[in-house]
């Protein structure tokens, strides 16, 4: 007997919620070295930000939207990981409920959910919270490895924010109106592994690569996003240290400090708010690139990615008209 349906006619294993998992998984990695350095501070901002986005996704399904809730495609879970990656060690639970509901209330739900929202909702809850709280969100802990229970309320300047107060006409002479050194910025090696301050889940390069090698094998992502975004910042600012030789370019520095590996990796490569077709890829990651090195070198901002990413998903629809790939069989677009 002939049955006949509509299509798709094939089925596959991957679904969002696997896509989803997937990405937890990568994340791992960022949260073990946030927590080796940062300690208790660190756990209680990722459990935090979790359980909230997790808490008002239901929330509003089953109040206000009268629907069954989403929870099970962990889309809510990796807006929690990716919120509390952007947020420094032990800020304040409150303010994180408040994050948590502008990521998940605002960006996401008011557009209707998973696959309609226009900007990365973890990103709009972490620039809300910088706008709103500036001082809790550029207040450093300094990392102490494996002293978990510690308590400290001794911090200290992120890279970026160190370099930034470099006087770029003289800078072989100490920092400008600043109480740090440039003795005092970490070694390369030590932004690699993490041990530096930031927010909890951008510190260590390492990690996140990990993660960025995990998400390529299991084919959730491409590699173009990433790549082109890194090699954009590397680009320019090797141009503009190897014409000045001024610290404030230096192309290694801002590759393994701030958000850049971040954002590139697990923000920038988002399915929904990212171009579909490569060549949208591509402009969309060179873009992203463009903008945070003005961002960080010309703003008055140290960090630059959650704004370029932001402005460049604006552009999205934009970049998927012109960059669509030309229709098959045809001579036209």
């Amino acid at each position: 007997m002939l049955k006949i349906s509509s299509a798709p006619h094939m089925s596959s294993p991957i679904n969002t919620s696997t896509i989803m998992r997937d990405v937890i998984i990568a994340l791992v990695p960022a949260a073990i070295v946030s927590i080796l350095f940062f300690g208790l501070g660190a756990l209680t901002v990722i459990i935090s930000s979790v359980a909230a986005c997790m808490l008002c996704e239901y929330a509003i399904c089953r109040w206000l939207l009268h629907k069954k809730s989403t929870l099970r495609d962990y889309s809510a879970v990796v807006t929690g990981l990716l919120l509390a990656y952007n947020l420094p060690a032990w800020f304040p639970i409150w303010m994180i409920l408040v994050g948590a509901f502008v990521a998940i209330g605002i960006s996401k739900m008011a557009f209707g959910g998973l696959g309609k929202n226009i900007f990365n909702p973890a990103l709009i809850g972490r620039v809300f919270l910088f706008v709103s709280f500036p001082l809790q969100m550029t207040t450093w802990p300094k990392p102490k490895f494996l002293d978990f229970l510690y308590t400290d309320a001794q911090t200290g300047a992120t890279t970026l924010g160190i370099i930034k107060h470099i006087d770029v006409k003289n800078s072989t002479e100490a920092l400008t109106q600043y109480s740090t050194s440039i003795s005092e910025l970490p070694s390369y090696g030590q932004m690699f592994i993490g041990y530096t301050g930031g927010c909890i889940g951008e510190v260590s390069a390492l990690a996140l690569l990990l993660g960025f090698g995990y998400l390529l094998w299991r084919k959730v992502i491409s590699w173009h996003i990433p790549f082109y975004y890194i090699a954009t910042v590397f680009i320019f600012t090797s141009i503009l240290w190897l014409t000045t030789k001024s610290p404030i370019y230096d192309p290694i520095m801002h590759l393994l400090s701030g958000g850049l590996m971040l954002g590139a990796i697990f923000m920038a490569t988002d399915y929904v708010t990212s171009p579909m077709s490569t060549n949208g890829k591509i402009i969309f990651a060179i873009g992203c690139g463009l903008l945070t090195v003005i961002i960080r070198l010309y703003g008055a901002y140290p960090e630059g990615v959650s704004f370029a990413i932001l402005i460049m998903n604006a552009f999205v629809p934009l970049i998927d008209r012109f960059a669509a790939p030309r229709v098959f069989g045809t001579g036209r677009k």
